[in-house]
């Protein structure tokens, strides 16, 4: 789609990015999806005294139940005592019982995120030192369940049903209005509103198992589905229900008294309020989702949630209208054809649509990602790439339809050229069937009056009243027949047909990346959530006893090569240490080795390898006292593993020690 840029339209863009400037100049670090960012006691650390609780910071607040945080112990029973609790700002705790015995636990959370998504989680910690635990499955996400991929069809569903209900209704209304009488766009709008009601309602039974087990039993619970009319989510979807009961007056008044209106003022009043009352609408629906998901929390969410509105309604504007727009070209009765006035009318809208989406795109993908490197480094920001290039290529399909919209006009005046060449033989025509119905008539009432009384009067008028409605049949279907034969030669037409189809095709497939995305963690929340991640780990990298934990997974690659070893160093300070060095295979039972090597170096000041052979104390335990390290720094603490006579790999870390 090319247009010449007017001083108008160059205003406008200058506008545009004046304040898109003023918004990255003004806007405050924040978030959207939760995400953990802290733990105490934190992940993996190894502490001399059992806590009395456990605590969590997300990256902003969340919603929990009473199983939202667990504690499991090493034989996989529950530590915590009573219900989580928030102890301040985004900081959530969970008391844990006395006594607790030496060995390693297991903490597990599952939480809603402000953006109404299912977040979740496991990590371990030790009291004592590390052991074997029974505890498995735990911090599975409800999105990786049946549920999940049920939730996860239903939102598509709901995406799809309400771009083809608002940009089916936004074509006949705005592109062709004739088309209010075709049944295919009649079933096509329709369609859409069943599709995201049904959707809807699925989505409202789901809600309350997809956001805590994920168990398909749970489905029809309605305590579950009560919790969740009293949440955000829930509400939007009610909301959303509310908004398709004024829809469907909306579809029957459209193909109902809309289209039995007369072309006059009537109807271009008519036609304004529909168009009201359908942007309200459509806008309503598009709420629905803004108010719930990503931009309703974290960063601007007073100018994101319009702005997420009217990304979707361009959506559903220039894909749901392409639909129409391919159902009219291919199911159009041959009587009714679309003009290619309504073709360039709709190439207006989606190009005004276009527009609209590189404005409304390119303010959302830095509010979601908020750096360049977030494109390549996190997976919303890869199938954010995925997403634009499937909208250039769909932008490349769209200029080429639009070059045979520009064609259809001379193939259309040459089409009525044709038809006017052809009246003159068409009224001939029309006059020798007259005269032949006057002889025929003529004969039938000679043959009348010849015959007996009882076979005059009506007999031959209803024969002559049946010859004529199937003389009129035919000239019907002749008419028919040669315009669809005008129309399918025309190849110009069969062009369009063939690009607006590889356009449908590529938006199907836009579709699925665009619902993928808004189930996926933002770049911004991803990278910010790594980040406290990081510097938590380096704070905590020894805990309040002085130790020192780091966990190093290896792979010889031999058969049963694989593993993890995991260095405790007490109470990592310049001067004598206690090491231990675990190894565990992939399921996290102990791993028996033949050999186990350790060397400490300082990089930066040009000292080691100091190596260190630790004794075998137990199973998958090796320990070794008095190792000295001369002088504070970052230590690299390299690991050799053996797990054959030719199998074995060294892998290491670095670490502040002193």
């Amino acid at each position: 789609m090319t247009r010449t840029i007017t001083p108008r339209l160059r205003t406008l863009v200058l506008l545009l990015l004046a304040v898109a400037g003023a918004l990255l100049a003004g806007a405050a670090p924040a978030s959207a999806h939760a995400a953990l960012t802290g733990s105490d006691p934190a992940q993996g650390v190894v502490v001399d005294k059992a806590p009395t609780q456990v605590s969590l910071t997300f990256s902003e607040k969340v919603a929990m139940n009473d199983d939202s945080l667990q504690v499991l112990d090493p034989k996989g029973k529950n530590a915590e005592v009573g219900s989580p609790a928030n102890v301040s700002g985004t900081t959530y705790a969970v008391k844990l019982k006395s006594g607790l015995a030496k060995g390693t636990y297991t903490v597990a959370y599952q939480v809603v995120s402000a953006d109404s998504h299912p977040v979740s989680g496991a990590f371990t910690f030790s009291i004592g030192a590390p052991s074997q635990t029974v505890v498995s499955g735990v911090g599975t996400a409800a999105g990786d369940t049946v549920v999940g991929w049920l939730y996860a069809f239903g939102r598509y569903v709901s995406y799809a049903g309400f771009i083809v209900l608002a940009g089916g209704a936004a074509f006949v209304l705005a592109c062709w209005q004739r088309g209010s009488g075709v049944r295919a766009l009649q079933r096509l709008v329709v369609g859409g509103w069943l599709a995201l009601t049904a959707a809807t309602l699925w989505l409202l039974l789901l809600r309350g198992s997809y956001t805590s087990s994920g168990k398909f039993g749970e489905v029809f619970d309605l305590d579950l589905l009560g919790q969740v009319l009293q949440t955000k989510t829930g509400a939007a979807l009610v909301s959303r229900l509310l908004l398709l009961a004024a829809a469907a007056l909306f579809i029957a008044v459209l193909f109902g008294a809309y289209n039995r209106r007369e072309e006059g003022e009537e109807k271009r009043d008519l036609t304004f309020g529909l168009g009201i009352g359908g942007v309200v609408v459509a806008a309503g629906l598009a709420a629905s989702w803004a108010m719930a998901e990503h931009a309703s929390t974290g960063l601007q969410p007073g100018i994101a949630m319009p702005v997420d509105v009217l990304h979707l309604m361009a959506v559903a504007a220039w894909l749901g209208g392409l639909t129409a727009l391919l159902v009219a070209l291919y199911r159009a009765p041959a009587d009714t054809p679309i003009e290619t006035a309504a073709v360039h009318r709709f190439s207006r809208l989606a190009f005004g649509s276009v527009l609209a989406l590189v404005a409304t795109g390119t303010y959302q993908s830095w509010r979601q990602l908020g750096s360049w490197s977030a494109f390549t480094e996190t997976r919303y920001g890869q199938l954010l790439l995925v997403k634009i290039g499937l909208v250039a290529l769909l932008v490349g399909i769209a200029w080429i339809s639009r070059r045979w919209t520009g064609r259809l006009a001379d193939v259309t005046d040459a089409v009525a050229a044709a038809e006017k060449a052809q009246q003159p033989e068409k009224e001939r025509e029309t006059e020798r069937d007259e005269e032949r119905e006057k002889e025929h008539v003529s004969a039938s009432k000679a043959a009348a009056d010849k015959g007996s009384e009882k076979n005059t009067g009506k007999g031959a008028v209803s024969g002559d009243d049946k010859r004529a409605a199937q003389l009129a049949r035919q000239r019907a279907a002749v008419d028919t027949a040669r315009q669809k034969r005008l129309r399918d030669a025309d190849a110009n037409r069969f062009g369009l047909r063939r690009s607006v189809l590889a356009e449908a095709g590529v938006a199907v497939v836009l579709l699925a990346v665009t619902t993928w995305l808004t189930q996926t963690e933002p770049g911004r929340t991803e990278l910010e959530a790594q980040a406290a991640t990081s510097s938590s780990s380096s704070s905590s990298s020894s805990n309040s006893s002085g130790t020192l934990t780091l966990d190093m997974p290896f792979d010889t690659g031999g058969t049963d090569g694989k593993g993890l070893v995991r260095v405790d160093l007490d109470p990592a300070r310049v001067g004598g240490n206690e090491m231990h060095v675990y190894v565990q295979r992939p399921n996290g039972r102990a791993f028996d080795v033949p050999e186990v090597k350790v060397a400490f170096t300082l990089t930066a000041k040009k000292i080691g390898p100091l190596p260190v052979t630790p004794d075998h104390i137990t199973t998958g335990h090796w320990s070794a006292s008095s190792v000295q390290i001369p002088m504070a720094g970052d230590w690299k603490i390299a690991v050799t593993v053996r797990t054959s006579d030719i199998d074995q790999v060294t892998v290491s870390k670095n670490a502040q020690i002193g």
